[in-house]
């Protein structure tokens, strides 16, 4: 996963900017398909995500998860040969298709017995997505600088091959139907709606800020020239700030009732993000937005937790699919509101849709296995 997550990001800092390059339509118009292309992978993952979970309740999902690794990494290798902004569109549309290995991870660690294990392996899987994100951007954004767009997409092409090598020579056959899946059904509906509404606005206050990165730096003093590496730093401490909350989850439900700990993030989150309209240099504007990603980290494996153990797989990959639908949302709010609006606009909507769900963060109940 970590792997994984490290070529995606490693690819996916440099998108905007190879927009840009590439298009020939006015400034507005290649905001727009900057939004469209980043989110539709994530949009058309979604969709398949509850497919894929269902299917992986019967089926190896090691075999599966090295099938989706080495199609990504063709369609990694489209992206590169895309010559323009539609062929781009197309070549993050297929990858959309096969972006549900996540699901997979998910589906095993809800095997646990142990609700605190649940918990622990939930954020272990967050954790090692999350370092990849932290590492993937830094070393991308040098990379694309340094050696060209195209070449660095190859490079992730390659990387998600190496990570179907990995786990084909590495791990054991996962066997379909694993013990633990033949329990009852306790997870009702409304709960699996609401967690996964609360993953999907937590996770939107995350992923929106790549899309509009050429377009704020410049207002927070960063130089043309520089742009794609202060880019870069930034995502990194987004990533930092993520790795870090995820390790706390476990600390933090110790010392908390996780109810309260949950609502307390959530509106923690939304007050920084808030606040990001009100620094005029990056330094600062980094600072807060650590404390925000910070905020949010741990709510995501403190919600899962609670309905993972004995949701179906299907639901699995629905509530996964909100996290992964979160990479569209994020940039295609952003993108619109950003060319219709102000800054300001943007972040008060983002935490206004991360207060949205305080309601239903403090009425869904933990689940506890029969």
């Amino acid at each position: 996963m970590f792997l994984g997550t490290f070529a995606w990001s490693f690819v996916y800092v440099s998108l905007p900017f190879h927009i840009q390059a590439i298009s020939t339509v006015d400034p507005v118009a290649t905001l727009r398909w900057t939004g469209w292309i980043l989110g539709i992978a994530p949009l058309v993952t979604v969709a398949t995500a509850p497919f894929w979970g269902r299917f992986a309740e019967r089926a190896n999902t090691k075999a599966l998860y090295i099938v989706t690794q080495l199609l990504q990494g063709l369609c990694f290798l489209g992206t590169a040969l895309a010559r323009t902004l539609p062929e781009l569109f197309l070549a993050r549309l297929a990858l959309g298709v096969m972006g549900a290995s996540s699901t997979f991870a998910f589906i095993d660690a809800g095997r646990a017995r142990d609700a605190a294990e649940v918990r622990r392996q939930v954020a272990a899987v967050q954790s090692g997505m999350t370092v990849g994100q932290v590492i993937g951007p830094l070393v991308g954004a040098i990379a694309a600088a340094r050696l060209g767009f195209r070449t660095s997409f190859v490079a992730g092409g390659l990387i998600l091959w190496g990570c179907a090598a990995l786990v084909f020579w590495g791990l054991p056959a996962s066997a379909p139907g694993a013990e633990g899946r033949a329990a009852p059904r306790l997870t009702r509906i409304r709960d699996v709606v609401a967690v996964a509404l609360i993953v999907l606005a937590g996770s939107t206050q995350v992923f929106f800020l790549t899309s509009i990165l050429p377009q704020i730096l410049p207002g927070l003093g960063v130089a043309p020239a520089q742009t794609l590496e202060i880019g870069g730093l930034l995502i990194f401490v987004s990533g930092v700030a993520a790795a870090v909350g995820a390790l706390l989850t476990t600390r933090l439900t110790e010392l908390f009732s996780e109810q309260r700990l949950i609502v307390g993030l959530l509106l923690a989150a939304s007050v920084f993000q808030a606040t990001l309209a009100i620094p005029g240099s990056v330094w600062l504007y980094g600072l807060l937005r650590f404390l925000q990603v910070l905020c949010i980290a741990p709510v995501f494996p403190l919600v899962v937790a609670r309905l993972v153990q004995d949701a179906g797989g299907g639901a699995v990959g629905f509530i996964n699919a909100a996290r992964i639908g979160a990479s569209f949302v994020g940039p295609v709010i952003a993108t619109t509101l950003l060319s219709w609006t102000s800054p300001l606009t943007l972040y008060l909507v983002l935490a206004a849709m991360g207060t949205a769900c305080l309601p239903m963060a403090a009425l869904t109940p933990p689940r506890t296995r029969a």
